[in-house]
């Protein structure tokens, strides 16, 4: 059993089978060029686009930078990672040769997962069935705020504005979506949505019916569930960071100053290419230069959505904010992009909290949480 000395053992699980596969990799070495090496030991569980899990070692994990030749993507080739429960204790393996080496004991797990057995409560749950601590929402929550039919149903519950919708099913053609549409009094432009993905993969802006059922199969190679949204035209798109209590208190969440998404192109749609690859496409305010109603709304709103799914640790929570000042919930992201210069760490930085204290106050949030429990 390898020996990590008095540091808190930390591993970290990214890349996945979802289309934000690349993201996962950009974000886990971004976190690994800012964590606390005095404090926490890393290793990494890379899981393959195939579904593979492997084993990555610290320096491995700060090599994935995107390049010009593209974005990074987890190693086949690496050996297999196994992650047991072993009398009382999770450790994490190396399987060579049919058998299990270079055995570490595992203190707390980073799921750096985004989109589907990442973000959606599936590797939540595995944690919880070994006992091993972990930053994050828990199973039900994860699954919730996956869900954006789901959590909108949750949101309006609890008081919060959202926009029209209709939910299409894999059964629903797409002239039937248009007359759900037409029934439900929704106004084109409408924005077309996976129900359970994210960075914007799979979305169109649809300004006519004629243009819904190509956008609803597109929304479909993601996930049968799709979701058609009004759209909330000229709006601002603000959004808010969350983090839970600090260790070892309880109470309220703490909620940032508010940013903004300032998008260049015509359509005003925050899309993939716009958030990870065009860097000119939009920029990122922290913070927004709101009037402090508006500024104090969206923080309340945005604590009152993290309370309202049983969040934990983090989550960003993004509104939409039309001329006349309403507050409009669009989505809570339970892992929200976390790159150096991703919104939610840029958020916080503006709080005056940077980077490597960000990482560790959320390590410290897990380490202070029961596990194996339901939540």
């Amino acid at each position: 059993m390898e020996a990590v000395s008095d540091r808190t053992a930390l591993v970290i699980v990214f890349g996945g089978q979802s289309s934000e596969h690349e993201i996962s990799c950009l974000t886990t070495a971004g976190v690994m060029g800012a964590l606390d090496e005095t404090r926490f030991a890393a290793f990494g569980i890379g899981i393959a686009k195939s579904g593979r899990w492997v084993r990555y070692g610290a320096a491995e994990m700060a090599a994935l930078e995107g390049s010009g030749s593209g974005f990074p993507v987890v190693d086949e080739a690496l050996p297999e990672a196994v992650l047991t429960r072993d009398a009382g204790r999770v450790v994490l393996s190396t399987l060579r040769d049919g058998r299990l080496a270079d055995g570490v004991e595992i203190d707390v797990a980073l799921p750096l997962l985004h989109g589907p057995w990442g973000e959606d409560g599936t590797i939540q749950g595995l944690f919880e069935m070994l006992g091993l601590c972990y930053v994050g929402a828990g199973v039900a929550a994860s699954a919730v705020g996956m869900d954006k039919h789901l959590a909108k149903v949750v949101l309006a519950a609890a008081g919060l504005r959202v926009e029209p919708y209709v939910v299409c099913d894999a059964a629903q053609s797409g002239a039937e979506a248009v007359a759900a549409v037409a029934a439900a009094g929704i106004r084109y432009p409408v924005y077309v949505k996976p129900a359970r993905g994210g960075s914007s993969v799979g979305i169109s802006k649809v300004h006519e019916a004629a243009a819904l059922p190509a956008a609803l199969e597109l929304a479909r190679r993601f996930d049968p569930k799709v979701l058609i949204e009004q759209s909330v035209e000229h709006a601002r798109e603000i959004e808010c960071a969350v983090l839970g209590p600090a260790s070892g208190r309880s109470g309220e969440a703490r909620a940032s100053r508010p940013g903004e998404i300032i998008v260049h192109n015509a359509d005003r749609f925050y899309s993939y290419e716009a958030k990870y690859v065009d860097a000119g496409a939009a920029d990122v305010v922290t913070p927004a230069d709101l009037p402090d109603p508006i500024a104090r709304a969206v923080r309340g709103a945005a604590v009152t959505a993290f309370h309202a799914i049983g969040a934990e640790g983090l989550a960003r929570v993004d509104f939409l904010v039309p001329p006349n000042g309403d507050v409009v919930v669009n989505e809570i992201n339970t892992m929200p992009g976390f790159t150096s210069i991703s919104a939610f760490p840029r958020m916080w930085q503006a709080e005056g909290m940077s980077y490597t204290e960000l990482i560790s106050d959320l390590i410290d949030q897990a380490l202070a949480r029961p596990v194996a429990v339901v939540r």
